[in-house]
């Protein structure tokens, strides 16, 4: 059994099993053809029981797929349990990229497109968006394919496990290049948020950590896109006015050795040696914490911000940081950031599951007004059950689900709690 088996952080003990890492997806395949009830496993960094299931736990680690790169489609297909850290050094080798990285490259690639996770800019959708196709072993164990103008793609992507083990997965890539990253301290709020289009628009991708508390954002991280040889340093603007350009390198938890941090100081590197807050050799972010987030459409983001202002109360004692980026819109059916550019507002707390969870609804509810979603793989409580309000392909979404695993194969307690599945 597995009692063993955590989420990455500890904050979820997995009850399911047994526990398989095939090799090759014909084994997948014959996995699922005589299970009962599957569910798949990437690399865990999931915050709850999102993965778990009543029975058997195919762990992807293993799975022998080639990584393709098709320089004529502008695509690469890939294992679904590679890690976008080791995914990238195999790309930036060949020439080419991503369009974005999240904070943590530890993360694999299907589990990340499943629940919609991201990066960070204003012209950057989530990582779900560079999506092209899909390999699915379905329930009865049949392995499908689907192509970038299949009309179940825009389902089947942030699709929370629920269709399948999927075994390959393939993206949209484009040529290398550079991004210089640089951190300032202490922007005064009234800077921040009088002129937070600007701000968030000031760099390729832009993120901003506060404890909610005191009259100051502590850190903006502003990471540029190097274009051409004779690249500078963009200045500071309006948009940093009363800020002050951090003296070294600094960790966004307060505390910690900022050695785990990607480099920063401007200094132009790889794409994926920038883009992500944390380097793949190190522990990613704090090790020992809680996550969640929910994102808000664009034109709301401000008076969330200060709806969230007014609950430090709540919130910043049981913190370890916060961050606010910025996620443009995609078109799939589950994605948080569907039907429009969206403002995240992310927590990363101290391991106080009990205190944590007492705090999810007063925070939902200060966020209600402005149709706030929370992250798939991160804490949040929905205690009305009223996510399916919140997108509007929600019943479609539903309806393929059943139809696809009609005998429930892939169903487990998070989809039945959350309305995916009855």
């Amino acid at each position: 059994m597995t009692d063993a088996l955590t989420t990455w952080a500890g904050s979820h003990t997995f009850r399911g099993g047994p526990v398989v890492h095939p090799e090759t997806v014909e084994q997948v395949a014959d996995l699922v053809a005589g299970a009962r009830h599957v569910r798949a496993l990437g690399s865990r960094h999931s915050f709850h029981d999102l993965a778990d299931g009543p029975g058997t736990l195919v762990v992807l680690d293993r799975l022998d797929v080639p990584t393709v790169i098709d320089p004529d489609a502008g695509t690469v297909t890939v294992g679904a349990g590679v890690r976008y850290g080791e995914l990238a050094q195999d790309l930036h080798a060949a020439g080419w990229a991503l369009h974005t990285m999240a904070s943590l490259p530890h993360i694999a690639v299907a589990g990340t497109v499943a629940t919609a996770t991201h990066g960070s800019g204003v012209t950057a959708p989530n990582l779900s968006a560079a999506v092209r196709g899909l390999e699915i072993v379905g329930a009865g164990g049949e392995v499908r394919t689907l192509g970038p103008d299949d009309p179940e793609l825009p389902g089947s992507v942030v699709a929370l496990g629920g269709l399948g083990v999927v075994t390959r997965v393939t993206l949209a890539v484009q040529p290398t290049y550079d991004v210089a990253q640089e951190v300032w301290l202490d922007l005064p709020w009234t800077a921040a948020l009088d002129r937070f289009d600007a701000l968030m628009s000031s760099a390729y991708s832009v993120s901003l950590f506060t404890d909610w508390r005191g009259d100051a954002v502590g850190q903006v991280w502003r990471k540029h896109r190097v274009d051409g040889d004779a690249w500078t340093l963009p200045q500071a603007g309006d948009v940093l006015q009363g800020a002050r350009p951090a003296p070294g390198p600094v960790h966004p938890v307060p505390g910690p050795d900022p050695v785990a941090c990607t480099r920063q100081g401007g200094v132009p590197g790889p794409w994926h040696e920038r883009l992500p807050h944390f380097r793949l050799d190190f522990t990613p972010s704090a090790g020992a914490e809680l996550q969640s987030e929910w994102l808000v459409p664009r034109e709301h983001a401000v008076a969330a911000i200060e709806a969230l202002r007014a609950i430090a109360h709540v919130t910043s004692p049981l913190l370890l940081v916060s961050e606010i980026r910025t996620v443009a819109g995609d078109d799939l059916w589950l994605s948080t950031a569907h039907g429009g550019d969206r403002v995240a507002l992310h927590f990363t707390w101290k391991p106080l599951r009990a205190e944590v969870d007492a705090a999810l609804p007063v925070i939902e509810q200060a966020l209600a007004p402005f149709d706030a979603r929370p992250h798939w793989g991160k804490l949040f409580a929905d205690q009305d059950r009223t996510l399916g309000g919140l997108y509007p392909r929600w019943d479609d979404q539903v309806a393929l689900l059943a139809r696809r695993d009609p005998e429930g194969v892939f169903a487990n307690d998070f989809l039945l709690r959350h309305g995916l599945r009855t």
